[in-house]
């Protein structure tokens, strides 16, 4: 029971939308303006017709108030002013019709014209609101056109909502190339302090050799010993360029 009285609900809610749609409700109002139109026009044309009948029956007194005014005069010259007589007399009784018309066609007259110009005046009133309904519909298609227009732009978006992840992204790399920085600059490092050790080994050779030259100059020491020590020199020099040389390519290799 509760769905069919829903139904009913949103069956009487549609038609109630449909009612109360301005395209419709300016349709309604244009046939009304235009049946009204036409049926004053009726009445005018009704009011016209009764105007005329009066104008008829006033110029008939007139035609026949001077017809019976002629056969008076015509029954005078004939010598019999008894007939001449009730010819004034039935032209006085159809001057009395005609005064009591006068005022009558007269208020028609005046009516009929003050209808005409109300009808001049609805006519273009009619067209009028006709042009109006017609401009409103345009603008009544016009906000339906820019509804939908807003109803499909909803779910655009033209924030930078992936800015959060290319920022992401280049915090990473700049890490990275931070790191790999840090690894030339410690393996640079590295490498001076070897190359200065290798300078310091040699410098150390070369003094050892003056001093060897001095001291056999002087008589103070012996061939032997100083050729062991060119020998353990030498091959400390050799390991160290070897292992120098091994870390060196570990280095590249990682890199």
């Amino acid at each position: 029971m509760k769905r069919f009285f829903a139904w009913l609900r949103a069956i009487f809610g549609r038609a109630m939308d449909k009612l109360e749609d301005p395209e419709v409700m300016l349709d309604q109002a244009r046939r009304d303006m235009t049946q009204a139109l036409v049926a004053n026009r009726e009445k005018a044309v009704q009011a016209i017709t009764q105007k005329n009948r009066l104008q008829g029956m006033m110029e008939e007194a007139q035609r026949k108030s001077a017809q019976l005014e002629q056969q008076a005069a015509t029954a005078l010259k004939q010598g019999n002013r008894e007939l001449a007589r009730n010819f004034l007399r039935e032209k006085a009784t159809t001057d009395a019709t005609l005064e009591s018309l006068r005022p009558t066609l007269a208020a028609a007259i005046e009516t009929v014209e003050q209808v005409k110009v109300a009808i001049k005046r609805q006519e273009e009133e009619v067209r009028r609101k006709t042009a109006e309904a017609l401009a409103l519909k345009a603008q009544w298609k016009q906000s339906q056109i820019q509804s939908a227009i807003s109803k499909t732009l909803e779910g655009l978006t033209f924030e930078n909502e992936y800015e959060g992840s290319f920022a992401a992204a280049r915090d990473k790399i700049k890490d990275k190339q931070a790191e790999a920085a840090a690894r030339q600059e410690m393996m640079a490092g590295s490498l001076q302090g070897k190359m200065m050790q290798m300078e310091d080994q040699a410098m150390d050779f070369a003094a050892d050799e003056e001093l060897k030259k001095l001291e056999e100059k002087l008589g103070l020491a012996t061939a032997a010993p100083s050729t062991a020590s060119e020998t353990v020199s030498a091959e400390g020099v050799e390991a160290e360029l070897d292992a120098l040389e091994k870390r060196l390519q570990q280095g590249q290799q990682g890199s």
